[in-house]
């Protein structure tokens, strides 16, 4: 069989196994709406009561909701009801706004007293709520109703289980992690193409720091992201994602220009450069597995292909065998990604690159930097 034989066969199982996963995620969001609407049946009642045997700690708790997700309305109703339960201080409730994403209602909340603040929403929701924690001590807790749910993933919480999760901001330990922070320096241009100083751009284009609490990604990840249809997510979750990142394939390969700490800077070609601070992903798939949320450390991975459709099956075995614990180092591989790490890095890319933070696009940029801010987040997760 030929090789391009060996790509169609991989393609197909690739196409089948992505129904499957529709199907799957269909199932469960119906699950989660039916735990949300009836919490005090089955599984949900036993949530719901929060370890009434346990005495009520007295925290005041405070919610931070984004009110475009559709499960939002009864969700409140039940949260607000097991906070009651368990004798807790009626908890503060703050819905984010197209032009507040939640920063500003977690920094009222702080100011109110608020002991921990529970991030309702999507991974942008919980980005907003974090930098809104950073540097307070104050813990964040999330209810994540998102379509990748980043950090909760890499964080080993419920997914699919809002009153599960609750128990977890309740009731769980305090984690101190790390956070990234991401600033563009030149933005490109999309009226004339010249590249645009951050000191002369418009006031909305003047420099300030992005957080992120996964990963920041330039290159391929980032004009996937952007492409993908809302409406699409919206029905079947983060395989839109994949979608879009088809249409991408055959797109061209990207010189950048790469400082990291006090080094020389080098310059490369490459698909994509992601910055991290963890590395789980949907679809069982982890790009950094080197990568600690506590450890101090971004990790970066430089991601290239070549030779068409077969580069990217290479790729794809690579990142697979990596999350298994298995690295393959052989010499001339049409689709590679290497590793490294450092506290700060510097990438200039002179023909601008479109640029993503925990899947929210920033824009196409030509200059940017990132560093790590240690320690600077308290979240609670599990008990051990």
């Amino acid at each position: 069989m030929t090789w391009e034989a060996w790509v169609a066969v991989c393609a197909a199982v690739v196409a089948l196994s992505s129904l499957l996963l529709v199907g799957i995620l269909w199932l469960r969001q119906r699950e989660l709406r039916r735990r949300i609407e009836s919490p005090r049946s089955g599984r949900g009642a036993r949530e719901l009561r929060l370890a009434r045997d346990v005495e009520a700690t007295g925290q005041l708790v405070a919610f931070v909701a984004n009110p475009s997700k559709q499960d939002v309305p009864a969700l409140r109703t039940s949260v607000l009801a097991a906070c009651a339960e368990q004798g807790l201080p009626e908890p503060l409730w703050f819905e984010t706004t197209i032009a507040d994403p939640g920063v500003g209602q977690t920094r009222a909340a702080v100011e109110r007293g608020a002991d921990v603040v529970v991030a309702i929403g999507g991974d942008g929701t919980v980005r907003a709520v974090a930098e809104g924690l950073v540097g307070t001590g104050v813990p964040m807790g999330l209810i994540p109703l998102g379509t990748g749910n980043l950090l909760a993933r890499n964080l080993d919480l419920p997914l699919s289980d809002p009153m599960a999760a609750l128990r977890t901001a309740l009731e769980g330990r305090d984690r101190t992690i790390d956070v990234g922070w991401l600033r563009v320096h030149r933005w490109q241009s999309e009226i004339d193409d010249p590249v645009v100083d951050a000191a002369e751009a418009l006031p909305d284009e003047l420099p300030r720091d992005h957080i992120f609490l996964v990963i920041a990604g330039l290159g391929f990840d980032a004009a996937m992201v952007a492409d993908t249809d809302e409406q699409l997510k919206a029905r079947v979750g983060w395989i839109a994602y994949f979608v879009s990142g088809m249409r991408h394939l055959h797109g061209r390969r990207t010189r950048v220009h790469v400082r990291l700490d006090d080094q020389p800077m080098t310059s490369t070609r490459l698909r994509s450069l992601l910055i991290g601070n963890c590395g789980k992903l949907p679809g069982g798939i982890t790009l950094l597995p080197d990568a600690l949320l506590d450890d101090g450390w971004l990790d970066i991975a430089a991601i290239d292909t070549r030779g068409g459709i077969a580069g990217w099956a290479q790729l794809f075995g690579e990142v697979m065998l990596q999350g298994a614990g298995v690295r393959n180092d052989l010499p001339a591989k049409i689709g590679r990604i290497d590793h490294t790490r450092a506290q700060e890095v510097r990438v200039v890319v002179q023909g601008g690159e479109h640029v993503q933070v925990d899947g929210d696009i920033v824009g196409r940029v030509t200059e940017l930097s990132a560093r790590v801010d240690h320690a600077a987040l308290v979240v609670r997760v599990p008990v051990l």
